[in-house]
């Protein structure tokens, strides 16, 4: 591994870090890239998730709201973590967040075990509110939803 790539790999572990989640609500498993403009990152789906026993009846799937969890988390939270870095924002005292809205589409179904990547694309980032385009993908690289989401986040 080269040293930028050591560089980038710890700055993103410590952006997971940082989240106010943890298992079995944390759905970032790797953050592969963030910058000013997005931010990418993958999560694996295990079958042991609870919410798989009774959505649906013998036939699991990913229900949509925690798609779009997933899509928040990588794409505007690990965005908003590092753009509140950038601005030197981040206090260890930790973060306060508020989703504002979501629009999303959904064109496939996750099921167990199946590990997703989501891109977001930074819309803007002002007054603490951060809205992004974002792109959840299957293994196979197939569009699983998209859409818009944003929120406020303020780290007093």
């Amino acid at each position: 591994m080269k040293a930028n790539e050591s560089n980038s790999k710890s700055r993103y572990d410590d952006i997971i870090q940082k989240l106010p989640y943890e298992k079995p609500f944390l759905f970032v498993d790797t953050l592969l890239h963030v910058d000013e403009n997005g931010a990418e990152g993958c999560f694996t789906f295990s079958d042991t998730l609870s919410f798989y026993r009774g959505h649906f009846k013998n036939n699991p799937i990913t229900p949509g709201v925690i798609l779009t969890e997933c899509c928040a988390q990588i794409g505007l939270v690990c965005l908003g973590i590092f753009l509140l870095d950038q601005r030197d924002q981040w206090k260890q005292s930790g973060l306060k967040m508020g989703l504002s809205s979501s629009e999303m589409e959904f064109f496939l179904p996750v099921l167990p075990n199946e590990k997703v990547r989501v891109c977001s694309e930074k819309v803007y980032f002002r007054f603490n509110k951060l809205k992004c385009l974002l792109r959840m993908y299957n293994e196979s690289d197939e569009l699983v939803c998209k859409g818009k989401i944003s929120g406020m986040l303020t780290n007093v």
